[in-house]
């Protein structure tokens, strides 16, 4: 099987894996299961890579799997910047890993979650 299926229907799955893939971007640490983690990491990978390319065709490909979200708020003067999880990638995120050629997530365990006993992972974007 080539991937995990994390007990979920397929569009449950799919919507989980994107808010994942967002929230990384966006955050670049979250707190998630080792599963979890571990099919996020393939769909981060792609987009960072999908970043580093920059060109429309990586753009609308990046624009059409990630969540439309605001990363980042900043007063310029008079005006507000609004950036959002696609800006994000493509001129913060993709240009620090030009030189690296993937590898862009690190994945640190910690204890077991005290509800379940699910082994917890911190997924974050190597620096």
């Amino acid at each position: 099987m080539g991937y995990r299926k994390l007990g979920r229907t397929s569009g449950h799955r799919k919507a989980m894996l994107r808010n994942l893939t967002t929230d990384l971007l966006v955050n670049e640490k979250i707190v998630t299961t080792e599963p979890r983690a571990k099919e996020v990491r393939k769909t981060v990978e792609k987009m960072i890579s999908l970043g580093k390319k920059g060109d429309l065709v990586s753009r609308r490909s990046a624009a059409s799997y990630l969540m439309d979200v605001v990363a980042d708020v900043k007063e310029d003067g008079d005006d507000v910047v609004v950036q959002t999880a696609l800006q994000k990638l493509f001129a913060d995120v993709a240009p620090r890993f030009k030189e690296r050629n993937g590898g862009y997530t690190r994945i640190l365990k910690m204890s077991e979650r005290r509800g379940d006993a699910a082994k917890m992972v911190v997924l974050e974007l190597v620096d």
